[in-house]
């Protein structure tokens, strides 16, 4: 998996695990202010379509994370 792949994963299951926790109709409820998770990665992904700066990126890209597919074999 490359960089963009991990995030957009990443990003997903934090929307999926805060909605899940800060719905009432949630079997997982624990409180509303879980929403601010919600639209924290939200206003992450909506500045990253203006700036192209994406903390998480970096950080994977330190991690050794490939930008590119095939990138992981070369040497």
């Amino acid at each position: 998996m490359t960089v963009t792949d991990w995030v957009h994963s990443i990003a997903g299951f934090f929307i999926l695990t805060s909605l899940a926790l800060g719905v009432d109709a949630s079997p997982l409820f624990v409180h509303k202010y879980w929403l601010f998770v919600t639209a924290f990665v939200g206003a992450n992904l909506l500045q990253f379509g203006f700036t192209k700066f994406c903390p998480m990126a970096l950080i994977l890209k330190g991690l050794g994370v490939p930008e590119k597919r095939g990138e992981c074999c070369k040497k």
